[in-house]
């Protein structure tokens, strides 16, 4: 009996041992690892040139020359982000204090909008993922504050120099030389400020979309000690203004990584971060699919514009008229007939969280889209194909190497914590990011 209570702990012994080979020294890559991590350093160098940083490395983060990145802005633009109480400059009063940024761009849809169609004024309801936002019945189409085009996400725009599918905002960069389009009376003034694209849309933004900093509120609550403590060089008169709050939003903005995506921890070193169909998928995309080819850099975006003859969003459900400007992308914004129906290349992390891709929406899951450009048949009929990017072409990819790439884009690049980015409450105590009646019982907030 003691012999064979031995002989039982010397294989409890060898099975532990053995499942831990995986932390051993000696432990060797797969092919398969070994074989992405070579594609990845032959097209862009290192595996490090794809690596998006800590949230909280703001030496590394990518940053405005005029706005640096400080911890003091990031936790106050957090809060300014999701605060409903900036809702103040309404059409009806209804909708006063009710939305924010985050109305368009929150966490449960990886800081997209729930719907085909973000709405900030105007909408009731969050649903589960902010699909459940309808148009309120009191309102008029026209007196909505609705986007007329898919809104994109806010992860990684730390690695885009413009912003908005066409581009129009921000004053260096992919815009130098745009200045002639940066019309006075618009939002596109604001450009005239200097600042990149991140910090140029807050500034505008927090106008398009009815918001109002009201320094009376700010100086009654602890907005207050928050905005001294990240302008501490500023005056009184001076501090708590619009400017301020918006490039406190856009230094919080650009902390907003998804960094703890399955494929940023293999590239930080995790071999065991992905599953063998995902490194397939992974090998595809930066080979035969050519993704990479416009999908590059941490956030896998790329900074350049393309047509690939997508649709405009389109329906019965759509809720505002898509004029000219819009369906021609970035030509609308330059002027430049070379440039029209190309669009800004999108980031690919936490796609799977809504279920409609490209600027107007009209594929419905992630294979769709790359099924599309595998085929690359354009569906819209009023882009002609002599508009086409060159990039655009059949790429030959089977049926198991589309499920495979898609899982990739999936699974991969996939952050399950963007939750990390929200604030546990809000000074003003009220329900973000929609503070509406519906929204609260939606997502059980008193």
């Amino acid at each position: 009996m003691k012999n064979l209570k031995s002989f039982t702990l010397l294989m409890v012994f060898a099975y532990l041992s053995s499942s831990c080979a995986t932390d051993q020294d000696d432990y060797v890559q797969t092919p398969l690892q070994s074989s992405l991590e070579k594609q990845i350093i032959e097209l862009f160098g290192s595996k490090e040139s794809l690596i998006l940083p800590a949230s909280n490395d703001y030496n590394i983060i990518p940053n405005d020359a005029k706005n640096s990145i400080t911890k003091a802005k990031v936790e106050l633009g957090k809060l300014l982000f999701h605060e409903t109480f900036l809702g103040k400059n309404p059409k009806m009063d209804e909708s006063m204090n009710s939305y924010s940024c985050a109305s368009c761009h929150h966490a449960a849809a990886g800081f997209q909008s729930g719907l085909l169609q973000g709405i900030g004024e105007g909408g009731i309801g969050f649903g589960l993922r902010g699909e459940g936002r309808l148009k309120s019945s009191s309102y008029l189409e026209r007196d909505l504050d609705v986007q007329p085009i898919k809104s994109p996400s806010i992860l990684n725009v730390a690695y885009q120099d413009v912003m908005l599918w066409n581009g129009q905002f921000g004053a260096v960069g992919s815009n130098a030389g745009t200045e002639a389009n940066w019309t006075v009376g618009t939002p596109k003034e604001n450009n005239s400020l200097g600042f990149e694209g991140v910090e140029t849309q807050a500034i505008a933004g927090i106008g398009v979309h009815r918001q109002l900093i009201d320094e009376d509120f700010i100086k009654s609550s602890s907005y207050k000690a928050l905005f001294d403590v990240a302008f501490p060089n500023d005056t009184e008169d001076n501090c708590y203004t619009k400017l301020n709050a918006a490039l406190a939003i856009a230094a919080y903005e650009r902390t907003v990584l998804s960094n703890e995506a399955p494929f940023q921890l293999w590239l930080n070193g995790d071999d065991f971060a992905m599953s063998d169909d995902e490194l397939q998928g992974a090998r595809l995309f930066f080979d035969k699919g050519q993704c990479y080819t416009c999908h590059s850099g941490p956030g896998l975006n790329g900074m350049e514009f393309h047509a690939l003859g997508m649709n405009d969003l389109a329906g019965e459900n759509v809720l505002t008229v898509i004029d000219e400007a819009t369906k021609k992308g970035r030509g609308g914004f330059t002027g430049n007939s070379e440039d029209d129906y190309k669009f800004k290349t999108p980031q690919l992390y936490n796609l799977k969280d809504v279920d409609f891709y490209g600027h107007g929406g009209s594929f419905t899951s992630v294979r769709d889209i790359i099924s599309y450009k595998n085929e690359a048949a354009h569906e819209n009929s009023d882009v002609s194909s002599n508009k086409l990017s060159s990039l655009f072409h059949p790429l030959n990819l089977t049926d198991e190497e589309v499920d495979l790439i898609a899982l990739f884009v999936e699974n991969s690049l996939y952050d399950p914590n963007l939750k990390r980015y929200q604030p546990v409450s809000l000074p003003s105590g009220n329900c973000f990011p929609n503070a509406d009646s519906q929204s609260s019982i939606d997502m059980g907030c008193n």
